[in-house]
């Protein structure tokens, strides 16, 4: 069971980071609380993950046949390169991380299927196109929906706070059904876990992720990119969140940090073009480009230093932790914290 720890953190990681694309623009425009907005989003990325995250778990293991210390290795490479993303408060994408960390592994392994990863990036491609257009035509139809029948300013706020809540819950359900394959889907082709159970631990750790490190990530999508104003996000939110839901229905997971990016950009081009922040966007981009090279030669270094270290352990430290009974203990409570999960997933039904 250790060997799914690394996918726990990649779950942290991602809720820490991407969570900020859910209610970011909501939180910097002021027209909804920061504790408001990330228990809305833990509660409805678990819902999300839970009913259908499964969709998209089969998509990664197609790339590589891995093993489970592979796959252990795998998720804590692309984990690492999104922890330094997020320190850096650059949105990044999991999903480019995870597939950039499953291909690094699969070349030392020679197990890498590429026939497999055109149409992941067909998906990466047109996952900002798609909510870019989404963003523009979004943001026509519903001015011209509110001008002709909402003119007082009191009712306009209304509408712009119940929206912005009711599409960050809708963003943070396509949130978790998306992207909880870029947290446990690995552990699902190496045999570990079920769909099901990698959908509930991948959701629980996401939603963790968000509850305590997302705020300034949260602060650098809400304003960095572009000045939004209440409609403008509420534009944003909706946006990226139709276009992650529409990649979970072709089992694909993308990045909701490409989504929600190119739906600013959408909204922004509705106003002056100018006001768009040319300078963060080339910074996320090298982001973007980054993050696959750097999960998957990370990967490659972690499988190589544990092949390298795996006789020492087996020689010195394993029978010395055994010795201070530390390996029974850590058994003993994988055992316990694993029982105790598999007998909630039971009552609920899961």
């Amino acid at each position: 069971m250790w060997k799914i720890g690394s996918g726990i953190f990649l779950g942290w990681t991602l809720g820490a980071n991407d969570s900020a694309n859910i209610f970011g623009t909501g939180v910097t425009t002021g027209t909804i609380r920061y504790r408001t907005a990330i228990w809305l989003t833990a509660l409805f990325v678990m819902a999300g993950a839970v009913v259908e995250g499964p969709k998209c778990m089969q998509t990664l293991g197609e790339l590589s046949r891995l093993i489970p210390l592979e796959a252990f290795c795998v998720a804590l490479a692309a984990g690492v390169t999104m922890a330094v993303l997020t320190v850096l408060a650059l949105p990044a994408s999991a999903s480019q991380a995870i597939v950039g960390a499953i291909l690094g592994a699969g070349v030392l392994a020679g197990t890498a299927d590429f026939s497999r990863l055109y149409r992941i990036v067909a998906c990466w491609v047109f996952t900002p196109i798609c909510a870019l257009a989404l963003g523009y035509l979004l943001y026509r139809g519903l001015a011209w929906m509110l001008d002709r029948t909402v003119r007082r300013l009191t009712y306009r706020n209304f509408i712009y706070l119940g929206g912005i809540l009711v599409a960050g819950c809708y963003g943070a359900y396509s949130l978790g059904s998306n992207n909880v394959a870029n947290v446990t889907g690995v552990y699902v082709g190496a045999g570990l876990l079920s769909a099901r159970t990698a959908a509930v631990i991948g959701g629980l750790s996401i939603a963790l992720g968000a509850l305590t490190y997302s705020r300034r990530v949260m602060m650098t999508v809400g304003k960095g990119i572009v000045p939004l104003d209440p409609f403008s996000a509420l534009v944003v939110v909706l946006a990226q969140a139709m276009t992650l839901h529409l990649f979970t229905q072709v089992g694909v997971p993308v990045s909701s940090s490409q989504a929600v990016v190119g739906a600013v950009v959408g909204v922004g081009l509705m106003g002056d073009v100018r006001t768009i922040s040319v300078r963060m966007l080339l910074k996320i981009a090298m982001g973007w480009i980054g993050t696959p090279l750097s999960a998957g030669l990370m990967a490659v270094a972690l499988i190589l230093g544990v092949d390298a270290a795996a006789p020492l352990w087996g020689q010195h430290v394993g029978p010395l932790l055994e010795r201070l009974g530390i390996t029974e203990a850590i058994f003993v409570a994988v055992q316990f914290y694993g029982g105790w999960l598999r007998s909630v997933m039971d009552a609920l039904g899961w």
